[in-house]
């Protein structure tokens, strides 16, 4: 595979962590049959969150190798999250809803490996749109509309399941479903839910060209608009995923909610970080989480502190990630957040910002 990236970027650190969560990559002909190898801490191999993050990482390495393989290995990853985490847990049947013609009709399952529980499968909003967007900058990347096509379908799937009161001026979610839909198993509201939503299902519809997702998204924005003035937070990860979504509007006329709830999350990190979080021993941290807040700080124009800031968790975390030999359940989802932050893929294209398979 070509290695040529533009701008300095040292691709091998990277392509070494995602070989930790996906083995030695194939090439030649072989790239067609891949199947990704069984990863640790997910049910059949597959985790949603690690895999969704997993095919932007792909794509984004595609965008700076300016090697078609990585497009090809995504869409064999796309192919088997969907053959394993949209069937049942015994991989008797897809899951309820879904067809052969419409595999994400029925959702996506988390990948738990505990059936029940606490802890236990089922299936979790923001994890779907993580994978909607996947669908979505795959889409984008390769050209194939039919990858778009498939997130509006999953969108469309389950938005009812998790949106509820949808006629009142103000809706509600939940939080976890049931891995068939069928009832709630946490009823509670998810502090970035509507807000993934709203962007998420807006940015299928911007590439679908047509309002296919209309009443879906003025739901969220029903939601939104009553939400976002009191928001807050003292989680680095749930910080840095509020960044990241909200830089995709931030931008946009009509979009108060996006630089709102920007500042407030840029004033939230910063008491976080001046509390001394970040300086506590690291068997006290956990990687991936802090990951996720320095992609949400490099998806916008960052104060030279909070970039500051971004630096010291990469490095602070760099010599675990690439040099740990022993895995755990975390490692996968710790090795593609890591990539993520290193590289933004994921994240809106600008003139000034070549990465990533977000270049709209």
């Amino acid at each position: 595979m070509a290695s040529n990236a533009p701008h300095a970027v040292d691709v091998q650190p990277l392509l070494k962590t995602m070989q930790k969560v996906y083995g030695p990559f194939p090439d030649g002909p072989a790239v067609k049959s891949w199947i990704p190898p069984p990863a640790v801490g997910g049910h059949r191999g597959r985790y949603l969150w690690t895999d969704g993050f997993g095919v932007v990482n792909l794509l984004t390495l595609s965008k700076i190798t300016s090697d078609a393989t990585y497009l090809t290995l995504a869409a064999r990853l796309i192919e088997t999250v969907h053959d394993i985490l949209g069937r049942t847990r015994e991989d008797r049947a897809r899951l309820p809803g879904a067809t052969d013609a419409e595999p994400l009709k029925g959702g996506l399952r988390i990948g738990k490996v505990e059936e029940s529980g606490p802890d236990g499968d089922g299936q979790y909003f923001h994890y779907l749109t993580v994978w909607m967007f996947a669908l979505n900058r795959m889409s984008v990347a390769s050209g194939e509309r039919r990858y778009n096509e498939l997130a509006v379908q999953l969108a469309r799937a389950v938005h009812p399941k998790f949106v509820v009161n949808r006629e009142a001026a103000r809706p509600r979610m939940f939080w976890k479903m049931s891995v068939d839909l069928a009832q709630p198993l946490v009823r509670s509201e998810g502090n970035l839910d509507p807000i993934d939503g709203y962007v998420v299902y807006s940015l299928l519809q911007k590439t679908a060209g047509t309002p296919v997702l209309r009443g879906e998204i003025e739901d969220y924005r029903k939601i939104l608009e009553t939400k976002w003035r009191g928001y807050g937070s003292s989680d680095p990860l749930d910080l840095g995923m509020t960044l990241w979504t909200s830089h995709w509007c931030v931008d946009e006329p009509g979009e108060e909610w996006a630089r709102g709830i920007t500042e407030s999350a840029f004033g939230d990190l910063r008491d976080v970080s001046e509390s001394g979080y970040f300086d506590v021993p690291l068997r006290m941290r956990l990687a991936f989480r802090e990951f996720g807040t320095c992609l949400g700080i490099r998806c916008h124009s960052a104060d030279a502190s909070l970039e500051s800031l971004a630096q010291k968790i990469a490095t602070t975390w760099e010599k675990t990630v690439q040099e740990e030999e022993e895995q755990d359940d975390l490692t996968p989802i710790t090795c593609v957040m890591y990539v993520s932050a290193v590289v933004p893929g994921g994240k809106r294209g600008r003139q000034s910002e070549p990465f990533g398979c977000g270049c709209n």
